[in-house]
């Protein structure tokens, strides 16, 4: 049976409606938000997998069509999903997986599919709305509903899902999902904005959330929920649950002293090779669950000696922050490059400055043209990051959010275009990891960026804050290891400058966490941020005044619109034969902004010359250095200005009576003339002779 519900929500139509479309999921959507649409579905397996791990698949996909478009490309159709559909993904993804049971290991796929785009709204937000829906209405064991809503502020005003013009104008903007009373993820972008904005900012989010849960309340109540499946609940026996306690939860309390990731790893790995062959004879292939039970055992005690003695993994204390080292210029043929090491966690970043023809194109349906990026951070996590041997594929989910969340985190403190046209790349290869390489990555790119002589407004850094809650017992921590990031209740990534934040990312899996909670790790992370600052600072503390001499330079000028056509010449000659003389590319835009680059310095400033020179206005009076294209009876042609020529009158090539032109001149020479007159047809009046007058009186 159908079922649709029409709401106003901040300023356009909501539309939701379930039974029409894809009823073999076990839960389905159509749901819209001004004319931007989603087919959103649920499915799962009834068996389980016989995984370690929830099998959870979030697909956010774009199809071209609905913004009555043809994919770009060779190849007419949709392929794999661009960055703005996996990074969609991740975030439908984060708070939707934290509310399935434990013990739940049935595959469960979410599948987003963006049908209509009304260029105007954002289909992300809305994919997580109709995610919610889909598994409320299926009988996939699911403890939601959620929602999701977007969150920016434009002079002073907060506003809910933006849309794009909107946003190009916001100083703030950030993506909020959470349940009825609790912010459960937080992710996005701010212009130095303080602690106390981005808190407000969350709060606006959630007042617009519980508006989304309402009204999801309302259609679960028209449509009715089907009782939620029964799943086989995976995990040990009761009884190997209590051997492997018995035998090891002194071992393990040990292993998790030793403040080395590696060797802490190795203990725990003989524990546990030592313990699977021990408790074979009773309990045959437990291996999978000895781990399970371990990995447990290593939750309780690593959290329970958090709570009660104050004392982390590696031996630190809540707030304390690993031992911070940078260096910079390290590479010496990139344009920057820096090496930044926090405890076992490191980043080598390299900048390439390049011209406009480096930007990357994008096609999306969010736009209604094809648009460019002019600044990318990519980041690269190899196995041997955490001595692992892993094949080499694709760029995967995680090294897609890693690296926007980096680049999100940077681009708030470049220079405008106008100022520094240049298309910047960082890349950040993470050669070592022990919690926070995104964080690592922000610190290692700005430092890289001002090696590289970007003229960034301030130095950026970034920081991992967690938590550990049990009860009423709360500690925070900050600059978190990759354990305490897994068997902890939060993972919240802040970056940003002394002055405010520029980017965020948290997750939380706690249920009901206050906001006077959040505004503390706001605030320990604002003393960690500067403190790692200052380590920064020792390495590099500004841009440098000199870009790498293997940087291209650029050099803008601005020319008449009409004068295009005389620089680039016909099918191209004229440009081409700038850049072939001079080795130096040029760009030129509609609007007359010519942009020379060239590695020379002396290459740049000749292009320059040239292309000055073809759109000079002849000026009376002025004298030319030209060439002489050709020789008549009557006198001689000669070039003043590329593709300008003016007729030099026998009478006037010298003092004196002239019989023949190739007395004087002959084609090809360089001769000094000077401009007397144009005629009302524009033809130039020029002399040789007053040229050579001129220069005897001076």
């Amino acid at each position: 049976m159908s079922h649709r519900i029409e709401k106003e929500f901040h300023g356009r139509p909501l539309i939701i409606d379930t039974g029409r479309m894809a009823r073999q999921a076990d839960g389905s959507v159509y749901i819209q938000y001004g004319e931007t649409a989603l087919l959103v579905t649920a499915t799962a397996d009834r068996k389980p997998a016989r995984l370690p791990f929830f099998p959870l698949t979030v697909e956010y996909r774009e199809k071209t069509y609905a913004a009555g478009k043809f994919p770009g490309g060779f190849i007419k159709r949709e392929t794999r999903p661009g960055d703005k559909e996996t990074i969609s993904a991740r975030q439908i993804d984060r708070p939707l997986r934290p509310l399935f049971p434990a013990d739940y290991r049935n595959e469960t796929q979410v599948v987003c599919f963006v049908i209509s785009a009304d260029q105007e709204n954002d289909g992300d937000v809305i994919g997580m709305l109709g995610a919610s829906i889909a598994l409320g209405l299926s009988p996939i064991p699911w403890a939601g509903p959620i929602a999701g809503v977007r969150v920016a502020r434009m002079d002073g005003e907060w506003l809910i899902n933006p849309t794009f013009q909107d946003l190009e104008m916001c100083d703030l903007e950030i993506v909020v999902a959470g349940s009825e009373d609790s912010v459960v993820m937080v992710e996005g972008a701010c212009l130095e904005a303080t602690e106390e904005e981005f808190l407000e900012a969350m709060k606006v989010g959630q007042d617009a959330i519980v508006e989304l849960i309402a009204i999801q309340q309302e259609l679960f109540s028209a449509a009715g929920t089907p009782e939620k499946f029964e799943y086989e609940r995976i995990g040990p026996a009761s009884e190997l649950v209590d051997r492997v306690t018995e035998e090891a939860t002194q071992r393990v309390e040990e292993a998790l002293r030793i403040p080395d990731k590696e060797e802490r790893g190795r203990a725990l790995g003989e524990i546990r090779a030592e313990l699977t062959e021990t408790l074979e004879e009773d309990f045959p292939e437990c291996g999978s669950d000895v781990g399970t039970v371990l990995s447990k055992l290593e939750k309780q005690i690593m959290r329970s000696r958090i709570l009660e003695d104050g004392v982390r993994v590696d031996g630190r204390g809540p707030n304390d922050i690993r031992e911070i080292t940078s260096e910079v210029s390290l590479l010496p043929r990139t344009h920057g490059s820096a090496l930044f090491t926090r405890g076992q966690t490191q980043s080598l970043a390299a900048t390439t400055l390049g011209t406009v023809r480096d930007e990357q194109r994008i096609d999306s349906v969010d736009v209604r043209e094809e648009t460019s990026k002019s600044f990318m951070l990519h980041y690269n996590f190899p196995g041997f990051a955490t001595g692992e041997v892993r094949f080499f594929r694709g760029t995967s989910r995680r090294e897609t959010g890693h690296g926007m969340l980096a680049e999100r985190a940077l681009q708030a403190l470049l220079p405008p275009y106008e100022e520094f046209p240049y298309t910047i790349r960082v890349v950040s290869d993470i050669l070592e990891s022990n919690g926070s390489s995104s964080m690592a990555s922000v610190c290692a790119g700005s430092l890289s960026l001002m090696d590289a002589g970007v003229p960034m407004r301030a130095p950026c850094a970034g920081i991992a804050m967690g938590l550990i809650k049990e009860g009423d017992q709360v500690e925070i921590l900050t600059d978190i290891l990759g354990v305490e990031d897994a068997l902890g209740d939060m993972d919240f990534k802040i970056a940003g400058t002394e002055k405010g934040i520029t980017a965020v990312q948290m997750d939380i899996k706690a249920d009901g966490l206050p906001m006077d909670t959040l505004e503390d790790a706001l605030e320990r992370a604002r003393a960690a941020r500067i403190h790692i600052l200052h380590e920064m600072a020792e390495a590099l503390s500004s841009p440098r005044a000199e870009m790498s001499p293997h940087a291209p330079r650029i050099v803008t000028i601005q020319i008449n619109p009409e004068k295009i056509g005389e620089v680039i010449g016909p099918k191209g000659k004229t440009i081409r034969m700038i850049q072939e003389e001079t080795g130096a590319e040029i760009n030129i835009e509609d609007t007359g902004i010519v942009m020379i680059s060239a590695v020379s310095g002396e290459g740049g400033d000749r292009a320059r010359e040239m292309v000055e020179a073809i759109v000079e206005e002849p000026e009376v009076g002025r004298i030319y250095r030209g060439v002489v294209k050709n020789t008549t009876d009557f006198g001689a042609f000669v070039e003043i200005i590329p593709g300008v020529e003016g007729l030099c009158h026998i009478s006037e090539l010298e003092e004196g009576r002239t019989e023949r032109t190739e007395d004087v001149v002959k084609s090809g020479d360089e001769v000094k003339v000077k401009l007397l007159a144009v005629d009302d047809r524009g033809r130039m009046k020029l002399s040789r002779r007053a040229a050579m007058t001129s220069e005897d009186e001076g």
